[in-house]
């Protein structure tokens, strides 16, 4: 089963992108849904979390406090390098098992990820499908969805791979600053073709 990693900047449509190919038929997982999963209230790495950092890193409900412990991990690089090296193999282990579905018809699957190319999940994949926009329009959409700031915008986008860094490292390119029917087209195209190249 082929494998194709879909990423994109934020703000530059990858779950638009996405849906359409989920419309086509193709099976896809997301990288942050499988990364919240795993340190789910009863999960082994919860439970590892916990006794790491301390009963504060958790939620009256018993759920992860994400909000305190991005504080923690931001401002202890130590502690982030801790973090990563439990869950990393954890989020790869179940990425691969979600990516093999049984019964499937089509001869690939998508891995959504926004950071496939800064983290080592770029080595699951057969192909790289970047979802391109201008960075204006990536401020522009990100400041309207979320309610960020401009500030705040800047700063995650700074912290993601470059634009041109990522358009380097495509093996195919979605420009997604176009209408719809363009989009879906381009997603049509790229379907047919890698039905083929899998098959």
């Amino acid at each position: 089963m082929a494998i194709v990693g879909l990423t994109g900047g934020i703000g530059s449509g990858k779950s638009t992108v996405v849906r359409l190919f989920g419309e086509l038929g193709v099976h896809w997982v997301d990288a942050d849904d499988v990364a919240r999963e795993v340190v789910e209230p009863g999960t082994p790495a919860l439970k590892a979390i916990a006794e790491h950092f301390g009963g504060e890193v958790l939620l009256a409900d018993g759920a992860l406090d994400r909000a305190w412990l991005r504080q923690r991990v931001f401002a202890e690089p130590e502690e982030r390098a801790w973090l990563e090296g439990l869950l990393h193999p954890i989020i790869r282990k179940e990425l691969i098992r979600q990516l093999q579905p049984e019964n499937y018809a089509l001869p690939y699957t998508l891995l959504v990820s926004p950071l496939l190319l800064e983290t080592d999940q770029h080595q699951l994949v057969n192909k790289v499908l970047v979802i391109d926009v201008p960075e204006s329009v990536q401020l522009e959409r990100t400041m309207a969805r979320d309610d960020n700031s401009r500030e705040q915008v800047e700063r995650i986008m700074a912290a993601q791979m470059p634009r041109e860094d990522r358009r380097l490292k495509a093996d195919a390119i979605i420009d997604n600053n176009q209408p719809l029917v363009e989009v879906e087209r381009q997603v049509a195209e790229l379907h047919n073709q890698w039905v083929l190249d899998f098959s």
